[in-house]
């Protein structure tokens, strides 16, 4: 595997059994010295927008749990910084953060739709060289992200078209089950 870095997607392994983050795509928003910050992209929250956020009340979009961490938290990525100021490019065309009230306006404005951004409550993180030790064990793979898996990807297709993008022997891997065993 190539070396791990912001604006990586990391897979979880096929047979990883860990609740948290089995068959789980996180976007890694943030990778240095001191730990690393990402956003599960593919498992839907237990409520929508209109039922997190009062301002909201006539927004029913999905939201997706970021991870295990801060479950108090509200995070987003999203593909228009103009309209959101502070907003951090993790990729060419994709941003983490920004200014949440800028968000709050733009949407109900309707100047951003819903697939120009991802709502995320709580996030999965790692200390320093927690990530690279679970990459040593293989707990993870890692791709570059693309805007198309990340905005345009029903999210129950995510960790397989994820897969997909690794090619090779990976591409098998997309129809294995969780546990071999029961097979």
């Amino acid at each position: 595997m190539k070396p791990i870095q912001a604006g990586d997607l990391l897979i979880s392994d096929p047979f990883l059994k860990d609740p948290h983050f089995s068959r789980a795509v996180i976007l890694l928003c943030e990778h240095n010295e001191e730990g690393s910050f990402g956003l599960m992209l593919n498992k839907p929250y237990t409520f929508r927008l209109n039922e997190m956020l009062e301002q909201m009340e006539d927004i029913d979009w999905d939201i997706f749990t970021g991870g295990p961490v801060q479950q108090d938290s509200i995070h987003f990525i999203h593909t228009v910084p103009e309209l959101i100021a502070n907003s951090l490019e993790i990729l060419p065309g994709i941003f983490w953060g920004g200014d949440f009230q800028d968000v709050i306006t733009s949407v109900l404005n309707h100047h951003i739709q819903p697939e120009q951004i991802k709502f995320f409550v709580g996030y999965s993180g790692w200390s320093a060289e927690q990530l690279a030790s679970e990459m040593e064990e293989q707990t993870w793979l890692n791709v570059k992200a693309n805007k198309k898996l990340l905005f345009h990807t029903p999210s129950n297709d995510i960790w397989k078209e994820a897969l997909k993008h690794l090619g090779g022997k990976y591409v098998q891997m997309v129809n294995y089950p969780i546990d071999p065993q029961l097979n």
